[in-house]
Parts: structure tokens; C-alpha cells; sequence
């Protein structure tokens, strides 16, 4: 049974992590700066305001991204507890603070969180329904278009890059770009792969030939790939790709959800099984070191790589989509794009049937490969329980940061200087030591 303690208008105790820092009046505090709490550990958190506050503070706590209390508060000082609780079980909690016209402020931990499990089961064909489509893959003769590329003056001399399109199964083909140092030896370079995030038109979605380049130059130099999801063309005008989010990339993430042969998911992910081939087929691979980073979407690309490929042998997922999509079967919000919760036409029934087989939380089970995971704990998009779900079933080494004050977004204002040593920088470190 989940225990509540509620004790109201104390005096703030002092916080380990720093405010939540947003252009707003009201700044949360939470008494342990990881967010992670052991079943049965009281979790403290404290508000700030700029001014002694004339208007009552509204608040709420989610549990699993559920309501599950609300009340009010009439503070008489500007620093003041706003909940002190302690729960027996796994919960993903959050609590948010809002006065008057104030748009508010939100912060969040984890109790247990050990305790998450995928919400689907797995079925029985999962690993034969995809090493049916790998040998698909396998058998269809790999034809490669190359176009080199100008790189970035301060690489030049130093690193080549091209535009490379790769035939593959399904509708589009892979389009990326790939660059490596130039004259590396044979056995030499691990491989690096960044997959985008969710969307068309953003520049997060379009591959990069300075960040392309500048992955190949981490480490002691790596064959980096840079893969659009989409096998959309590379280099485009704007127009091109704002045609393509308007029409037939549409609301992609829904595309054919009820039908695991044509589910848009599907694709993308044999997209990225190609784009891997490719890159293990060049003569500077060192035979041992795949890394695939992801964040959002391609985060969820990044655990299908290492579940479908034994040979990645190290990911980095940044808030990572596509994690348990039998979260709501389990009476808890699913990861990015919550089918089950958001699908305009179909019922959760119709989708039982496809969704498994393209769950990162399922699919990462069948991988020993080393995970660097952020996780925002104030993120409905890739809510925290969702990546616990698949994180919990991982086989290989884990390191794991939980940021109390995230949402799916990076942090923005005066927090984001500590954000970028607390969190940015390591995970920057750990992309740069794997390579060396």
C-alpha cells in the first residue's frame, strides 16, 4: 500500500538540487538532488517565491502521470514545504505549483524504480519476426550512391564526408551522411551513429555535415553516420521538407499502427539495421566498438539497434521515445507516441497486435550493450516510468541520470549553465572516452 504524508507550511528545508529556474515567480526544491528514492524514503519538496505571495498555491501530484491529489496552500513566508511523502512502491512522481496568473513550476522523482516492467508482454515470435526481416535484408544486394560533400573549413584536410543512399527493404531508402578521418587505417575506427529525433522539418530531424564531421572527430577518430529516419533527401531547401510534414510524413507516427508489416516504425527501423551494415562493411572498422545515440526518437532508434544488432555494443539515449508502449495496459502513461493513448482511430485492441514488436522495452532485452541514459522526471513525452520499463530489462552495464527539473525539453535560463556540467558535459565524456 502507497503511504502519503502531507505536512504543510513548514519552515523549507535545504535543498541538494538547485531551483527549477524558469521567467517565472515560483521555483521548486527537492531534498535529494539524483530524484531517486528506496520504497518507503521520505521525499521533501520546497517552494520558493520571488515575493511573499497575496494569492493562495495551487498544487498538484501526479503519480505515473495520473492526478492523484490536489489542494491549496496559504503560505506566510516566501520559502515553505509544499510535500513531504513517502511511498511503499514504485511510483514516478511529480508536483506542480501554480499562483494566480503564474504560469507555475513543476519538479519530480522516482521511488523504486527498480520496480517498472514493460507494460506488454513479449510475444513469442518477437526475435523470428524480425530475424526473418534481417535476412530479407540480408539477402537484398546492398547498391550505394555516394556524392562528397564540403566540410567545414576547420576539418578540412582532415575529414572527408559524403551523401550516401543505400537501397533497403520498404518504402524509402537509407539517406545519411557519413564522414570519417582521412587516410585512417584498416581495423582501425570504431563507428559512431546519431539517430534524429521525432518530427521532419526541424533541424533536429536533418542530418548535419558539421555534426557528422565533428563525430568523426571525437575520440581518436571514428567512422561517424549521420541518419535521417525518414530516408528522406539530404541537403534540401526548407520548403522541401515543410512539403513533406504537411503531406505525406504527416502525423507518420500513426501511420498503419494496426499492421506490424506496414507500420511506419517498421521502416525506420530497417533503415537503421542497413545503415549499420553499411557502416560495418567499411575497411577502417575496428571489428569491435558500434555506438548509437539517440535522443527522443532517435534515442528509441538508438535501443532498437542494440536489441536487433548484438554487434552495437554501447549506447547513448537521451530521454528516449518509443519505451514501453504497453505503458497504459499497465494503468501508467506510455512512452512517445502513447499509440494506445493518442491513436485517432484505433482501439488498443487493434494495436495489441503490432506495438510489441517495435517496443524499445521489449526489443532491449535481447542486448548486453553498455547504456548512458538521461531521463527528464518532469517529461510527458518520455515519461520516466516508460524508460525505467525498458532500462530495468537491459542486460548490459547502466549508468543512469534522472533530472528532477527536466521536461523532454533541454533545460533554458539560468539553470541550464548547471544542466550542461551537472549532465551535458559527462554524457559528452562518455561519447569521447568510448571512441578513444
Amino acid at each position: 500500500m502507497k503511504r502519503l504524508i502531507l505536512l504543510l507550511l513548514l519552515p523549507a528545508l535545504a535543498a541538494a538540487s538547485p531551483a527549477q529556474e524558469l521567467p517565472r515567480h515560483l521555483r521548486l526544491d527537492i531534498d535529494k538532488e539524483s530524484g531517486v528514492y528506496a520504497a518507503g524514503e521520505r521525499a521533501v519538496v520546497t517552494c520558493h517565491t520571488d515575493a511573499q505571495p497575496h494569492d493562495s498555491i495551487h498544487v498538484r501530484i501526479f503519480h505515473n502521470n495520473q492526478l492523484h491529489h490536489e489542494y491549496s496552500l496559504l503560505p506566510s513566508a516566501q520559502d515553505f514545504t509544499v510535500l513531504q511523502q513517502a511511498l511503499d512502491s514504485t511510483c514516478a512522481v511529480s508536483v506542480e505549483v501554480r499562483c494566480g496568473q503564474d504560469p507555475g513550476a513543476a519538479i519530480g522523482y522516482v521511488v523504486a524504480p527498480e520496480g517498472f516492467r514493460a507494460g506488454y508482454a513479449e510475444p513469442d515470435d518477437l526475435m523470428p519476426y524480425w530475424d526473418n526481416l534481417k535476412r530479407q535484408l540480408k539477402a537484398l544486394p546492398m547498391q550505394v550512391k555516394k556524392t562528397a560533400l564540403t566540410v567545414p573549413q576547420n576539418f578540412q584536410g582532415k575529414y572527408s564526408c559524403e551523401d550516401i543512399e543505400i537501397n533497403c527493404l520498404g518504402p524509402a531508402p537509407v539517406r545519411a551522411y557519413v564522414s570519417k578521418p582521412v587516410g585512417a587505417k584498416k581495423k582501425s575506427l570504431p563507428i559512431i551513429i546519431l539517430c534524429r529525433a521525432a518530427g521532419v522539418k526541424g533541424d533536429w530531424c536533418r542530418c548535419s555535415v558539421w555534426e557528422c564531421v565533428n563525430n568523426a572527430s571525437k575520440g581518436n577518430g571514428a567512422l561517424s553516420l549521420d541518419l535521417n529516419a525518414h530516408g528522406m533527401l539530404n541537403g534540401q531547401p526548407d520548403g522541401y521538407y515543410a512539403m513533406l510534414e504537411n503531406g505525406m510524413l504527416r502525423n507518420y507516427f500513426e501511420h498503419n499502427a494496426a499492421d506490424r508489416e506496414t507500420y511506419y516504425f517498421r521502416g525506420m527501423y530497417l533503415r537503421l539495421l542497413r545503415a549499420i551494415e553499411y557502416m560495418t562493411r567499411q575497411p577502417e572498422w575496428d571489428g569491435k566498438r558500434i555506438i548509437v545515440i539517440g535522443e527522443s526518437q532517435g534515442g528509441g532508434q538508438a535501443v532498437a539497434a542494440a536489441g536487433l544488432d548484438e554487434r552495437v555494443s554501447a549506447v547513448v539515449l537521451n530521454v528516449p521515445a518509443l519505451q514501453d508502449l504497453g505503458g497504459a495496459r499497465a494503468g501508467r502513461r506510455s512512452g512517445w507516441p502513447q499509440p494506445i493513448e493518442n491513436h485517432p482511430f484505433l482501439t488498443a485492441e487493434q494495436l495489441d497486435a503490432t506495438l510489441p514488436y517495435f517496443d524499445g522495452a521489449l526489443l532491449i532485452r535481447h542486448s548486453r550493450a553498455e547504456i548512458y541514459c538521461e531521463m527528464g522526471l518532469i517529461d510527458t513525452t518520455c515519461p520516466p516510468a516508460s524508460i525505467w520499463a525498458s532500462l530495468n530489462g537491459a542486460k548490459g552495464k547502466k549508468t543512469v541520470n534522472c533530472v528532477p527539473f527536466r521536461t523532454h525539453a533541454w533545460p533554458s535560463g539560468t539553470i541550464r549553465p548547471y544542466w550542461e556540467q551537472k549532465y551535458l558535459r559527462p554524457r559528452d565524456a562518455f561519447i569521447d572516452n568510448y571512441l578513444k
